[in-house]
């Protein structure tokens, strides 16, 4: 089965909001010309431009499972945006964030979603499991479950932990074959007991050619690094071999959610 390149939408910020000051980057609500209004991943925080790949990336195979995810668009920042902002950390954030930055799109009214209020059926469950376990997100947990509830259906947010193998650039091989431990702490495992009919459904989509048209939707400049010698195509290419191979070799954490479905650790 081959998958279709992600559209991705532009749009320009046009009014800053307000922060969402929960989030270690300082994630904000913005209005765009579209008339729409976005959650912003900036470029210019912290955690850097791999929180951005890591979103777009993860985001986008979260709908080839047919999970539903709040559409993404870049975001681009113009430079004279930030300087009425009276808040200097906000200015500072803004200053470092010209230009490319990621959105999603604001879902008004939704609720955090709460384990011991709404439930899910094991098949949804089991391809979230699948997925972050694939992805490495260490972050959806009960403490931070990065789930909504949107009109009484399930929308996944928030992806930038996962693929952390890219914060040790040079040993991302090494972490291709590693169990992901932090599956105990999922806030979705002991509904997920359909990993294994997932992972022979799905892991088949991930050939290089379907993950190929995936990263061809990641901007040049959110790969380049200083430091980082390798060109941009060069990084997308790390990102298709791991994710590949990892899929290849999804026994691996096939056996580590079972075993943390039968004994918590």
């Amino acid at each position: 089965m081959q998958i279709e390149k992600p559209e991705i939408r532009h749009v320009e910020i046009i009014r800053y909001v307000m922060p969402f000051r929960e989030g270690g980057s300082l994630p904000a609500l913005v209005d765009a010309d579209d008339d729409f209004s976005y959650v912003i991943k900036f470029r210019g925080a912290g955690q850097g431009k791999r929180v951005l790949v890591a979103e777009l990336i993860a985001g986008e195979v979260a709908r080839w499972l047919g999970l539903r995810m709040p559409e993404m668009v870049f975001a681009e920042l113009h430079e004279a945006f930030g300087r009425t902002e009276p808040d200097e950390e906000i200015q500072d954030l803004l200053k470092f964030s010209v230009g490319t930055n990621l959105g999603v799109h604001y879902l008004n009214g939704a609720i955090t979603f709460d384990p011991n209020v709404q439930s899910i059926d094991a098949e949804e469950a089991s391809k979230i499991v699948w997925l972050d376990a694939l992805f490495m997100n260490v972050d959806r947990t009960v403490r931070n479950t990065n789930m909504l509830i949107w009109h009484r259906e399930l929308w996944l947010i928030d992806h930038g932990a996962s693929l952390y193998f890219h914060h040790n650039w040079e040993h991302w091989e090494d972490q291709v074959m590693k169990p992901f431990v932090q599956i105990k702490d999922h806030v979705l495992l002991k509904q997920a007991s359909a990993v294994r009919e997932i992972d022979a459904r799905y892991k088949s989509l991930f050939t290089e050619e379907n993950l190929r048209k995936i990263l061809s939707a990641v901007p040049d400049d959110w790969l380049e690094e200083d430091g980082r010698e390798a060109t941009p195509d060069e990084v997308r290419e790390v990102y298709v071999q791991f994710l590949s191979r990892r899929a290849q070799n999804s026994a691996i954490f096939l056996d580590q959610i079972d075993k943390a479905r039968e004994t918590g650790i």
